[in-house]
Protein backbone atom coordinates (compact mmCIF):
# COMPACT_ATOMS: atom_id res chain seq x y z
CA UNK A 1 0.00 0.00 0.00
CA UNK A 2 1.52 3.59 -0.66
CA UNK A 3 2.23 5.92 1.65
CA UNK A 4 -0.31 8.05 0.79
CA UNK A 5 -2.49 5.06 1.16
CA UNK A 6 -1.52 4.65 4.78
CA UNK A 7 -1.86 8.46 5.66
CA UNK A 8 -5.27 8.19 4.71
CA UNK A 9 -5.69 4.93 6.69
CA UNK A 10 -4.12 6.46 9.49
CA UNK A 11 -6.25 9.86 9.16
CA UNK A 12 -9.62 7.56 9.24
CA UNK A 13 -8.22 6.10 12.27
CA UNK A 14 -7.95 9.62 14.03
CA UNK A 15 -11.16 10.40 12.78
CA UNK A 16 -12.82 7.84 14.69
CA UNK A 17 -10.88 8.21 17.63
CA UNK A 18 -11.89 11.66 18.01
CA UNK A 19 -15.22 10.64 17.00
CA UNK A 20 -15.79 9.72 21.09
CA UNK A 21 -14.87 13.47 22.08
CA UNK A 22 -17.56 14.45 19.52
CA UNK A 23 -20.36 11.81 21.38
CA UNK A 24 -18.87 12.95 24.65
CA UNK A 25 -19.50 16.70 23.75
CA UNK A 26 -23.19 16.11 22.18
CA UNK A 27 -24.21 14.27 25.09
CA UNK A 28 -24.15 17.34 27.30
CA UNK A 29 -26.70 18.69 25.88
CA UNK A 30 -28.94 15.89 24.35
CA UNK A 31 -30.27 12.26 26.23
CA UNK A 32 -28.56 9.39 24.52
CA UNK A 33 -31.50 7.86 23.10
CA UNK A 34 -32.27 11.27 21.03
CA UNK A 35 -29.24 11.69 20.09
CA UNK A 36 -29.06 8.48 18.30
CA UNK A 37 -31.96 9.13 16.24
CA UNK A 38 -30.79 12.33 15.51
CA UNK A 39 -27.39 11.13 14.10
CA UNK A 40 -29.12 8.69 12.06
CA UNK A 41 -31.96 10.97 10.59
CA UNK A 42 -29.53 13.57 9.27
CA UNK A 43 -27.79 10.70 7.13
CA UNK A 44 -31.46 9.22 6.46
CA UNK A 45 -32.98 11.55 4.71
CA UNK A 46 -30.60 12.39 1.84
CA UNK A 47 -29.82 8.91 1.57
CA UNK A 48 -33.66 8.16 0.84
CA UNK A 49 -34.05 10.82 -1.62
CA UNK A 50 -31.01 10.51 -3.25
CA UNK A 51 -28.73 7.50 -3.03
CA UNK A 52 -30.23 4.55 -5.02
CA UNK A 53 -31.21 1.65 -2.83
CA UNK A 54 -28.62 -1.35 -2.64
CA UNK A 55 -28.98 -4.21 -4.38
CA UNK A 56 -28.77 -6.79 -1.69
CA UNK A 57 -31.59 -9.22 0.58
CA UNK A 58 -33.28 -6.85 2.89
CA UNK A 59 -33.03 -9.28 5.95
CA UNK A 60 -29.33 -8.08 5.64
CA UNK A 61 -29.87 -4.52 5.09
CA UNK A 62 -32.05 -4.62 8.25
CA UNK A 63 -29.40 -7.10 10.27
CA UNK A 64 -27.23 -4.25 9.74
CA UNK A 65 -28.81 -1.18 10.30
CA UNK A 66 -30.35 -2.84 13.99
CA UNK A 67 -27.17 -4.06 14.70
CA UNK A 68 -24.47 -1.42 13.74
CA UNK A 69 -26.71 1.40 13.80
CA UNK A 70 -29.43 0.92 16.57
CA UNK A 71 -27.81 -1.64 19.10
CA UNK A 72 -24.09 -0.44 19.04
CA UNK A 73 -25.33 3.14 19.58
CA UNK A 74 -27.92 2.87 21.73
CA UNK A 75 -25.86 0.81 24.63
CA UNK A 76 -22.50 3.08 23.58
CA UNK A 77 -24.31 6.61 24.32
CA UNK A 78 -25.92 5.12 26.77
CA UNK A 79 -23.06 3.59 28.85
CA UNK A 80 -21.34 7.35 27.87
CA UNK A 81 -24.20 9.04 29.37
CA UNK A 82 -24.00 7.36 32.43
CA UNK A 83 -20.49 7.36 33.01
CA UNK A 84 -18.18 5.40 30.70
CA UNK A 85 -15.06 7.35 29.86
CA UNK A 86 -14.63 8.56 26.38
CA UNK A 87 -11.44 7.33 25.78
CA UNK A 88 -12.17 3.79 27.44
CA UNK A 89 -15.08 3.59 25.52
CA UNK A 90 -13.50 3.91 22.22
CA UNK A 91 -11.34 0.55 23.85
CA UNK A 92 -14.18 -1.27 25.05
CA UNK A 93 -15.76 -1.25 21.48
CA UNK A 94 -13.35 -3.56 20.10
CA UNK A 95 -14.82 -6.27 21.36
CA UNK A 96 -16.83 -6.42 18.70
CA UNK A 97 -14.36 -7.84 16.82
CA UNK A 98 -14.02 -11.33 19.18
CA UNK A 99 -17.99 -11.35 19.11
CA UNK A 100 -17.83 -11.04 15.27
CA UNK A 101 -16.06 -14.20 15.61
CA UNK A 102 -17.90 -16.08 17.88
CA UNK A 103 -21.57 -15.12 16.51
CA UNK A 104 -19.66 -16.16 12.90
CA UNK A 105 -18.91 -19.62 13.80
CA UNK A 106 -22.27 -20.17 16.38
CA UNK A 107 -24.61 -18.46 13.87
CA UNK A 108 -22.79 -19.61 10.53
CA UNK A 109 -20.68 -21.90 11.02
CA UNK A 110 -17.61 -19.45 10.01
CA UNK A 111 -14.50 -21.28 10.29
CA UNK A 112 -12.02 -20.33 13.00
CA UNK A 113 -8.55 -20.92 12.87
CA UNK A 114 -6.30 -21.64 15.45
CA UNK A 115 -4.34 -17.92 15.73
CA UNK A 116 -8.13 -16.12 15.43
CA UNK A 117 -8.82 -18.58 18.52
CA UNK A 118 -5.48 -17.20 20.36
CA UNK A 119 -6.00 -13.74 19.30
CA UNK A 120 -9.89 -14.25 20.45
CA UNK A 121 -8.43 -15.21 23.79
CA UNK A 122 -6.04 -12.76 24.58
CA UNK A 123 -8.74 -9.88 23.43
CA UNK A 124 -10.99 -11.81 26.14
CA UNK A 125 -8.80 -11.54 28.75
CA UNK A 126 -8.03 -7.69 28.05
CA UNK A 127 -11.11 -6.74 28.53
CA UNK A 128 -12.02 -9.02 31.46
CA UNK A 129 -9.08 -6.74 32.91
CA UNK A 130 -10.53 -3.92 31.64
CA UNK A 131 -13.60 -4.91 33.02
CA UNK A 132 -12.37 -5.80 36.65
CA UNK A 133 -11.17 -2.15 36.87
CA UNK A 134 -14.33 -0.57 36.09
CA UNK A 135 -15.96 -2.83 38.62
CA UNK A 136 -13.19 -1.84 41.11
CA UNK A 137 -13.41 1.92 40.17
CA UNK A 138 -17.76 1.34 40.56
CA UNK A 139 -18.26 1.91 36.88
CA UNK A 140 -18.65 -1.51 35.96
CA UNK A 141 -22.14 -0.90 34.98
CA UNK A 142 -21.74 1.62 31.79
CA UNK A 143 -18.79 -0.96 30.91
CA UNK A 144 -21.48 -3.75 30.51
CA UNK A 145 -23.32 -0.88 28.34
CA UNK A 146 -20.47 -0.26 25.69
CA UNK A 147 -19.82 -4.09 25.96
CA UNK A 148 -22.96 -4.67 24.93
CA UNK A 149 -22.81 -2.28 21.96
CA UNK A 150 -19.47 -4.10 21.01
CA UNK A 151 -22.09 -7.03 20.59
CA UNK A 152 -24.31 -5.26 18.47
CA UNK A 153 -21.80 -4.33 16.09
CA UNK A 154 -20.96 -7.73 15.69
CA UNK A 155 -24.30 -8.29 14.51
CA UNK A 156 -23.95 -5.72 11.87
CA UNK A 157 -20.84 -6.77 10.77
CA UNK A 158 -21.76 -10.60 10.07
CA UNK A 159 -25.15 -8.87 8.58
CA UNK A 160 -22.81 -6.53 5.95
CA UNK A 161 -20.59 -9.29 5.13
CA UNK A 162 -23.31 -11.57 3.98
CA UNK A 163 -25.00 -8.55 2.26
CA UNK A 164 -22.33 -8.62 -0.36
CA UNK A 165 -23.17 -5.02 -1.62
CA UNK A 166 -21.47 -3.98 -5.13
CA UNK A 167 -21.25 -0.73 -3.45
CA UNK A 168 -20.53 -1.07 0.38
CA UNK A 169 -20.62 2.69 0.78
CA UNK A 170 -24.12 2.68 -0.11
CA UNK A 171 -24.81 -0.15 2.15
CA UNK A 172 -23.55 1.84 4.93
CA UNK A 173 -25.69 5.20 4.00
CA UNK A 174 -28.73 2.58 4.24
CA UNK A 175 -28.02 1.00 7.18
CA UNK A 176 -28.82 4.98 8.87
CA UNK A 177 -32.29 4.73 8.10
CA UNK A 178 -32.73 1.84 9.83
CA UNK A 179 -32.19 3.25 13.46
CA UNK A 180 -34.12 7.16 13.87
CA UNK A 181 -37.87 5.89 13.57
CA UNK A 182 -37.16 3.60 16.89
CA UNK A 183 -34.63 5.19 18.59
CA UNK A 184 -37.18 8.60 18.12
CA UNK A 185 -39.85 6.40 19.65
CA UNK A 186 -37.62 5.39 22.27
CA UNK A 187 -36.26 8.86 23.51
CA UNK A 188 -39.68 9.70 23.59
CA UNK A 189 -41.16 6.48 25.76
CA UNK A 190 -37.81 6.64 28.08
CA UNK A 191 -36.64 10.22 27.92
CA UNK A 192 -39.71 11.89 27.36
CA UNK A 193 -41.26 14.53 25.24
CA UNK A 194 -40.26 17.00 27.72
CA UNK A 195 -36.47 15.81 27.58
CA UNK A 196 -36.51 16.45 24.03
CA UNK A 197 -37.89 19.97 24.25
CA UNK A 198 -35.30 20.55 26.55
CA UNK A 199 -32.12 19.38 24.86
CA UNK A 200 -32.83 22.08 22.04
CA UNK A 201 -33.52 24.90 24.65
CA UNK A 202 -30.29 27.23 24.17
CA UNK A 203 -27.38 26.63 27.03
CA UNK A 204 -23.70 26.49 27.42
CA UNK A 205 -23.31 23.01 26.08
CA UNK A 206 -25.62 23.57 22.68
CA UNK A 207 -23.16 24.86 20.25
CA UNK A 208 -20.32 22.51 21.73
CA UNK A 209 -23.30 19.68 21.39
CA UNK A 210 -23.93 20.49 17.95
CA UNK A 211 -20.44 20.83 16.22
CA UNK A 212 -19.91 17.59 17.80
CA UNK A 213 -23.36 16.19 16.05
CA UNK A 214 -21.92 17.37 12.56
CA UNK A 215 -18.77 15.93 13.49
CA UNK A 216 -20.02 12.59 13.73
CA UNK A 217 -22.03 12.84 10.90
CA UNK A 218 -19.71 14.45 8.50
CA UNK A 219 -16.39 13.28 9.46
CA UNK A 220 -17.18 10.33 11.36
CA UNK A 221 -19.48 8.90 9.32
CA UNK A 222 -19.37 10.35 5.84
CA UNK A 223 -15.28 10.79 5.80
CA UNK A 224 -14.26 7.97 7.41
CA UNK A 225 -16.19 5.74 6.26
CA UNK A 226 -16.39 6.59 2.48
CA UNK A 227 -12.43 7.07 2.58
CA UNK A 228 -12.16 3.46 4.90
CA UNK A 229 -14.42 2.23 2.12
CA UNK A 230 -12.27 3.45 -0.94
CA UNK A 231 -9.19 1.60 0.65
CA UNK A 232 -10.92 -1.55 1.48
CA UNK A 233 -11.47 -1.90 -2.36
CA UNK A 234 -8.33 -1.15 -3.35
CA UNK A 235 -6.24 -3.15 -0.74
CA UNK A 236 -5.98 -6.23 0.59
CA UNK A 237 -8.49 -6.21 4.04
CA UNK A 238 -5.70 -7.32 6.07
CA UNK A 239 -3.23 -4.78 5.32
CA UNK A 240 -6.06 -2.27 5.85
CA UNK A 241 -7.94 -3.39 9.07
CA UNK A 242 -5.03 -3.13 11.49
CA UNK A 243 -5.20 0.60 10.69
CA UNK A 244 -8.41 0.44 13.00
CA UNK A 245 -6.98 -0.41 16.02
CA UNK A 246 -4.96 2.94 16.23
CA UNK A 247 -8.91 4.16 16.97
CA UNK A 248 -8.21 3.28 20.54
CA UNK A 249 -4.74 4.42 20.48
CA UNK A 250 -6.42 8.12 19.50
CA UNK A 251 -9.38 7.69 21.48
CA UNK A 252 -7.32 7.11 25.07
CA UNK A 253 -4.89 9.93 24.11
CA UNK A 254 -7.07 12.36 23.49
CA UNK A 255 -9.54 11.69 25.86
CA UNK A 256 -6.62 12.19 28.52
CA UNK A 257 -5.18 15.51 26.73
CA UNK A 258 -8.70 17.36 25.78
CA UNK A 259 -11.01 15.69 28.88
CA UNK A 260 -8.40 15.25 31.60
CA UNK A 261 -9.37 11.47 31.60
CA UNK A 262 -6.93 8.81 33.74
CA UNK A 263 -5.79 5.31 32.66
CA UNK A 264 -4.80 3.22 35.61
CA UNK A 265 -1.92 0.66 35.01
CA UNK A 266 -4.50 -2.32 35.19
CA UNK A 267 -7.11 -0.74 32.70
CA UNK A 268 -3.61 0.27 30.50
CA UNK A 269 -2.33 -3.45 30.35
CA UNK A 270 -5.89 -4.77 29.56
CA UNK A 271 -6.23 -2.42 26.84
CA UNK A 272 -2.69 -3.44 25.37
CA UNK A 273 -4.13 -7.00 25.75
CA UNK A 274 -7.16 -6.12 23.67
CA UNK A 275 -5.34 -4.13 20.87
CA UNK A 276 -2.75 -7.41 20.68
CA UNK A 277 -5.38 -9.95 20.63
CA UNK A 278 -7.34 -8.07 17.54
CA UNK A 279 -4.34 -7.56 15.72
CA UNK A 280 -3.27 -11.22 16.06
CA UNK A 281 -6.68 -12.18 15.08
CA UNK A 282 -7.30 -10.06 12.41
CA UNK A 283 -3.76 -11.16 10.66
CA UNK A 284 -4.36 -13.94 8.38
CA UNK A 285 -1.20 -15.69 6.47
CA UNK A 286 -1.24 -14.69 2.84
CA UNK A 287 -3.23 -12.01 2.82
CA UNK A 288 -1.61 -9.87 0.54
CA UNK A 289 0.26 -12.10 -1.70
CA UNK A 290 -2.11 -11.17 -4.67
CA UNK A 291 -5.03 -10.24 -6.07
CA UNK A 292 -6.56 -14.15 -5.75
CA UNK A 293 -5.93 -13.84 -2.11
CA UNK A 294 -6.78 -10.90 -2.18
CA UNK A 295 -10.79 -12.24 -3.21
CA UNK A 296 -10.79 -14.79 -1.12
CA UNK A 297 -9.32 -12.71 2.44
CA UNK A 298 -11.29 -9.80 1.87
CA UNK A 299 -14.99 -10.36 3.04
CA UNK A 300 -13.56 -12.09 6.19
CA UNK A 301 -11.60 -9.58 6.94
CA UNK A 302 -13.86 -6.94 6.53
CA UNK A 303 -15.90 -9.07 8.81
CA UNK A 304 -13.29 -9.14 11.56
CA UNK A 305 -12.46 -5.99 11.01
CA UNK A 306 -15.79 -4.44 11.86
CA UNK A 307 -16.06 -1.80 9.13
CA UNK A 308 -16.92 1.21 8.64
CA UNK A 309 -16.80 1.95 12.32
CA UNK A 310 -17.92 5.10 13.56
Amino acid sequence: MPISHRLLALSVAVMWGLNFIAIDASLDQFPPFLLVALRFAIIAVPTVLFVPRPQVPVRWLLGYGIGFGTLQFLFLYWGMAVGMPAGLASLVLQSSAPFTVLLGAVAFRDRVSARQLVGLGVATLGLAVVGWSQAQAAAFAPFLLVLAGGFGWAIGNVSNARAKAPNPLHLTLWMSVVPPVPMALLSLVVEGPDAVVRSFVPGPHLVPALLGLAYTVLIGTLAGSGIWTWLMARHPAGVVAPFSMLVPVVGLSASATLLGEKVGALTAAGAVLVIAGVLWGARRKGTARGSDDHSRSQPHQAELAGVPSK
